[in-house]
């Protein structure tokens, strides 16, 4: 089984992002909304935070209650938008329930959407149009061509925490040729879904649900990309994916931690600074 090394394709980019920000003489900030306390969310923004410090871009962490109305984090996302010093604002997803997520992410300025879940630039997607490239269906597209030789099939199923999610990569992988089911996921119970498990070329989980997915409920030599984390109180970080369970079955493996999780972030913080360009 092959395994994908985001971090050392992360660290080139951020590499140059470094040397292009230092020579365009300009100051990159993106604001991060937080509502909660769910630990992976907040693993999530302090390796922004990280990145961003060495690179040169500043990344800003607002905090909201578990329970905060979602009229108190719109208006505050129009304030962000209104500040012209703020050039990239992201909602850090998921959300709680009781949130509509949609109604949140279109409060962002289409412009400074650098995460590109706003209603406006996924409609831009769709219609081949330019847009604010999403994040994480890039990196998952980044981790896929680098299973290209691998690659026996493009039939993609992907498990996701979130709707608004499972739309904009289903866009963005139909758009590349690939033929795309998403099943959004609200508890880490696989029951219903066992058939499309076993059928799928290509398995992406989003779902934060511990070693989920074993090697009895995937199809031989399947790609798997693994975009979901749990942060425990040690400091352990685990994927959707048991790793040791799949090892004999699976083709190839985008791990967690090291697979996505560091590409995601370098690729952020490229739609901040070109961003802050414009």
């Amino acid at each position: 089984m092959k395994l994908f090394n985001g971090k050392k394709v992360a660290n080139k980019i951020l590499k140059e992002l470094a040397e292009e920000i230092k020579k365009a003489k300009i100051k990159p900030c993106l604001a991060v909304i937080l509502v909660g306390e769910d630990e992976a969310s907040k693993l999530y923004i302090k390796l922004k935070k990280e990145a961003g410090k060495k690179i040169g871009i500043e990344v800003q962490e607002h905090r909201f209650n578990v329970q905060a109305p979602e009229e108190e984090i719109t208006s505050y996302i129009e304030r962000l938008n209104n500040d012209s010093d703020i050039n990239g604002i992201i909602v850090q997803l998921p959300l709680p329930a009781i949130l509509n997520t949609d109604k949140i992410i279109d409060a962002i300025d289409p412009k400074k959407d650098v995460d590109g879940f706003h209603r406006e630039n996924r409609k831009l997607l769709e219609k081949g149009r330019e847009a604010i490239l999403p994040v994480l269906p890039l990196v998952v597209l980044t981790a896929l061509d680098s299973a290209k030789k691998l690659m026996v099939g493009k039939n993609v199923l992907a498990l996701v925490n979130s709707d608004i999610f499972g739309q904009t990569l289903k866009i963005i992988l139909t758009r590349e040729g690939f033929t795309v089911d998403y099943l959004v996921r609200n508890t880490c119970v696989l029951f219903g879904a066992e058939k499309e498990l076993r059928t799928a070329d290509i398995l992406i989980s989003v779902c934060g649900c511990p070693n989920m997915i074993k090697g009895e409920s995937i199809k031989e030599g399947v790609i798997l990309i693994d975009a979901g984390v749990t942060r425990y109180h040690d400091g352990k970080v685990v994927g959707d994916v048991d790793q040791q369970s799949v090892a004999g079955k699976a083709s190839f493996l985008a791990p967690v931690p090291g697979g996505l999780g560091p590409l995601t972030v370098a690729l952020l913080l490229k739609n901040v600074y070109l961003a802050a360009k414009k």
